[in-house]
């Protein structure tokens, strides 16, 4: 019965405190107990290679580590806190929390639009609490899902939050588990759905002693990160509780409404049942259990549909995908880079080939695996891709985690956000691209051990091996390379940077407000690239609307000619000098018959719209 109860430390109202760990390798487990009292007891064993001990008389505050062997005293896997660092004592806490959102039951994944953060670097005090204050502010500007970076306990108080070593623990220096419940609690008030970014393929490397304790890790499998965790070899079922239980107390516990899981290229899994389609079944089981809207969204390197079509197809039944390729055809597009990854995309076509079918690749040769690469996603519906044209990865896998706005002009900036918003995937932003922060994000650290520093920094020079970054790299571990990445959210009120966040705010407003736009779907869009490759029109459809949006890539004007019928208004043009543009001598409405030629500035997005009539025919073409 003992195997019902939730893994790690916990505190049950009249019992005590209750200890469930998994700890296969070891006949005999010791419980220490070392505050309010100092204790010591021997836990019953169970099937499955579980240990089981209760407490009576303890409560939240309890801090204890377990002895799987000998006199190491060791924190537990599961713990729920680790107020005094990721190798000192676990800690049973509180998890009551007075919720305020009983109404809430989460929104439609079509209208996401996501706004990726990083707790630590997103404010000055770098806290849960922190980020609330700029909570009314995000909802202003639009966004409607805050995603928050990896917050599980990690060493120290600097890091990306990937080398997490306890999933069940909340990062203290954030402000630990009531801060991040009452995080989701603010933004549920404010009809915000929160995203958690969790890591199942890997544990850090400092503080974990997982391993130590039973089969967690298969030597069969090796990730960039160390061993794979064992999710198909021998007792590889507690392992899959393990990290199943975890997600379900995010979604049950948490109240987050979508989990968003890291590179699940390296979950390694060969079993029948893989794990993945196994918690894509769990998690939304729990979803009809509570009434809410629950989503995984995925990050995924192989371009492979099978992550995103149902369970019953043979996929994995996963909400949505992170798309990278389009960014990296969108990139390609404005900055004409072809190191690393980027020699696999050749900018506009490619851009075009995404928003015609969601992943570029389907099959061909990429020169930069030197292998076939990819499977078509002709048929995934549109709101399973999620686009972007920076996130964590794409900034911070730099040398100098330089951002967009260091790289393009601010014309490039708008068309690319456009490219984004515009398109008929849910959309991405990461911190600070609204107004162009200029805070670089490196990969920063701050581990204790100096041979650990070292292999990071060591690493990271390694990384850029296939890039042209020839420039230092900042210290992953110099707290200055962390300082520099807070945002300066002072800027929001600044010249370009003013203007520039509201030109975001008005994409996702005629993102929100056109009926073609706000519809996720590719199957009423049509797309047409001009001979000089320079541009391409995307004209999207629903009920009686109809939207066209020149996206123009070029460097120099061109002139459009356009034969069409009807009434069409002006929506949006980047070059207006109210976006602070080189000016614009496109009229606010085109009302003809026949042709017209239209001006487009370098570097520029043009949004149109109209009523459809009963029969409705368009053609365009260069003038060149």
């Amino acid at each position: 019965m003992h195997l019902d109860i939730p893994l790690g430390g916990t505190w049950a109202a009249g019992e005590g405190c209750r200890f469930l760990v998994w700890a296969p390798d070891h006949e005999r487990v010791y419980l220490d107990i070392l505050s309010p009292e100092q204790r010591e007891i021997q836990m019953e064993p169970h099937e499955a290679g579980y240990h089981f001990a209760v407490a009576p008389g303890l409560g939240p505050g309890t801090r204890y580590f377990y002895r799987p062997s000998g006199d190491k005293r060791r924190p537990d896997p599961a713990s729920r806190s680790q107020p005094e660092g990721v190798h000192g004592p676990s800690e049973v806490i509180h998890e009551g929390f007075e919720w305020h959102d009983q109404l809430w039951d989460g929104i439609l994944l079509e209208h996401y639009i996501l706004y990726e953060v990083h707790v630590g670097t997103y404010t000055e005090a770098g806290t849960f609490e922190a980020l609330i204050e700029h909570l009314d502010g995000l909802k202003d500007l639009g966004i409607t899902a805050l995603e928050i970076m990896p917050v599980a306990q990690f060493a120290g108080t600097r890091n990306w939050g990937y080398d997490g070593v306890y999933p069940y623990a909340v990062q203290r220096s954030y402000g630990g588990a009531h801060g991040l419940k009452r995080l989701v609690d603010e933004c549920h008030s404010r009809g915000l759905a929160v995203v958690l970014d969790v890591v199942y393929n890997h544990l850090g490397p400092e503080g974990n002693y997982s391993a130590e304790f039973g089969p967690y890790f298969t030597p069969r499998y090796t990730t960039p990160w160390g061993q794979g965790v064992n999710f198909d070899g021998p007792l590889s079922d507690e392992v899959r509780r393990y990290w199943t239980e975890n997600a379900l107390r995010w979604v049950t516990e948490f109240h987050i409404d979508a989990l968003r899981l890291d590179a699940i290229h390296a979950i390694l899994d060969f079993s029948v049942q893989p794990f993945l389609r196994d918690l894509s079944k769990v998690v939304h089981r729990r979803a009809e259990e509570l009434n809410r809207r629950i989503y995984l969204i995925a990050e995924c390197d192989r371009s492979d549909p099978k992550t995103i079509q149902p369970r019953y197809q043979g996929g994995f039944g996963i909400d949505a995908v992170w798309n990278d390729s389009f960014h990296h055809a969108l990139h390609t597009a404005l900055t004409a880079e072809q190191g690393g990854y980027y020699i696999d995309y050749k900018g506009l076509p490619d851009l075009v080939q995404s928003f015609r079918r969601g992943f570029v690749y389907s099959g061909q040769y990429s020169p930069y695996r030197r292998r076939r690469h990819g499977a078509t996603s002709a048929e995934i519906p549109a709101r399973c891709f999620v686009v972007f044209s920076q996130n964590h990865d794409q900034v911070g896998n730099r040398a100098l985690g330089e951002r967009l706005s260091d790289l393009v002009s601010f014309e490039a900036l708008k068309l690319a956000a456009a490219a984004v918003l515009f398109s008929p995937y849910v959309p991405l932003l990461f911190m600070g691209e609204e107004y162009a922060d200029p805070a670089p994000f490196t990969f920063f650290v701050s581990h204790e051990d100096p041979q650990l520093v070292e292999a990071v920094r060591k690493g990271r020079r390694e990384e850029f091996a296939d890039f042209e970054w020839q420039d230092q790299l900042p210290d992953p571990q110099a707290e200055e390379t962390f300082a520099s990445a807070r945002l300066n959210h002072a800027l929001k009120n600044d010249g370009h940077h003013r203007v520039l966040r509201e030109f975001y705010k008005e994409l996702m407003r005629l993102r929100k407000s056109c009926r073609s736009l706000s519809r996720l779907s590719r199957k009423n869009q049509d797309l047409e690239v001009f001979a000089a490759r320079e541009a391409f029109i995307l004209r999207r459809t629903e009920d009686s609307q109809e939207t066209a949006t020149i996206f123009h890539f070029g460097a120099i004007p061109r002139s459009l000619q356009l034969s069409l019928t009807g009434s069409w208004k002006k929506e949006l043009d980047s070059s207006d000098t109210r976006w602070d543009g080189p000016g614009t001598v496109v009229p606010d409405v085109i009302d003809v018959l026949g042709e017209v030629q239209i001006h487009v500035a370098p570097t520029s997005v043009l949004l149109f719209s109209r009523t459809l009539p009963s029969v409705f025919s368009v053609s365009w073409r260069w003038n060149e």
